[in-house]
């Protein structure tokens, strides 16, 4: 008779390995060799099956301070291993679970979290600089009040399944060990409804539209999400509700656009405001306010208006708003009008035209 492998040679771990050591040694080698992976393969078999043996008794605390002392010789006595016992099936079903469908805890109606929601919010620019309150509509499954979600009338208690008796699995012997699968009659819950509630039909749900109060945070922006905790669609059988996650977005503004925090507003000057310097009129969110315009402003020039932009959804400082100035040509000329600008042409000179002078001297460089 061949002589038997050392347990701990076998799953490849020292002989003071913890507890988790070993049951991750062992999974990766059950893993490699199940029969379910390697049907037909032999070999194989007789690896899984030394790699389990030897797994049995080095996770049992009593059986390894039994073998660390006498080896081998400590189970001689007992003949050897029985592996279509209960022991080696609560060993495996430790260790994968649903994996190969022979988790525990399957025996009663799972608990399921229910879904989560998203709603799409459409708010004013000016909103979501402020921030705002508002009301929505969710339809959504809500818990069944008539019977509290049980789904059988009057809330009374489950039946319990007959085909798999409450445990939620089939089980069949498979070579050395015995194989579970979901109970095809009551889907793994071990449960059945004979009588189901009249409100939900079995469901343990039903679908309602719940108006929710929405508080939305000043700074917020397009993309932006909130996230009401318990305020999605219900759970099953106990477990909590899912969440809803409204999603931003901010409709644009006639006048105003942001970047980040800044906002940014263009406004149409004279040709002479933007010559002899003006004070004008700027539009902010907060209403009007006066801006000074120097003298030889040049179109597209920004200026800065401190704390008037939107505020830091964390720290609540707020951005600046840009002005852009774009000085606006006249299109229709009086007769005195034009023979001022003519006037004014032939008395032109590099000094006035400085931005001009300097594009055509470049022009000049570049093409000679």
């Amino acid at each position: 008779m061949a002589q038997k492998r050392d347990y701990y040679e076998i799953l490849a771990v020292s002989r003071n390995a913890g507890e988790d050591e070993i049951k991750k040694a062992y999974r990766k080698l059950a893993m490699q060799h199940h029969p379910d992976r390697n049907p037909g393969d032999k070999a194989s078999e007789e690896r899984f099956k030394e790699a389990s043996e030897a797994y049995q008794v080095l996770c049992d605390p009593e059986r390894r301070a039994q073998y660390d002392r006498f080896g081998h010789a400590a189970f001689q006595q007992g003949g050897g291993f029985d592996f279509s016992g209960a022991g080696f099936e609560d060993i495996f079903s430790d260790i994968f679970g649903d994996f190969f469908g022979t988790g525990r805890g399957r025996g009663r109606s799972r608990a399921r979290r229910g879904e989560d929601l998203r709603y799409d919010l459409d708010i004013k620019f000016e909103d979501a600089i402020f921030g705002t309150e508002t009301v929505i509509n969710i339809p959504r499954l809500a818990t069944c009040e008539t019977c509290n979600g049980k789904g059988t009338k009057d809330g009374a208690a489950r039946d319990t399944c007959s085909a798999c008796r409450g445990t939620g699995q089939m089980r069949f012997q498979q070579g050395f060990f015995t194989i579970a699968k979901t109970c095809g009659q009551c889907n793994g819950q071990g449960s059945v409804i004979k009588d189901p509630c009249r409100t939900c039909g079995g469901n343990g749900a039903v679908q309602r539209t719940q108006a929710l109060n929405v508080k939305v945070p000043a700074g917020i922006d397009t993309g932006s999400r909130l996230k009401l905790r318990g305020e999605g669609e219900a759970g099953l059988n106990g477990a909590p509700a899912g969440d809803l996650y409204i999603v931003m977005n901010v409709e644009a503004h006639s006048l105003f656009t942001r970047h980040e925090n800044d906002i940014v507003c263009e406004v149409p000057i004279s040709f002479p405001q933007a010559a002899l310097g003006a004070e004008i009129d700027v539009p902010t969110l907060e209403g009007k306010v006066k801006m000074k315009i120097p003298h030889g402003t040049q179109s597209g020039g920004i200026f800065r208006l401190k704390g008037k932009g939107a505020p830091d959804l964390r720290s609540g400082h707020r951005g600046d708003q840009l002005v852009r100035v774009l000085i606006e040509t006249p299109r229709k000329l009086t007769g005195r009008q034009r023979e001022l600008l003519e006037e004014f042409a032939r008395n032109g000179g590099e000094e006035v035209s400085p931005l001009t002078k300097g594009f055509f001297d470049k022009v000049k460089e570049m093409f000679g």
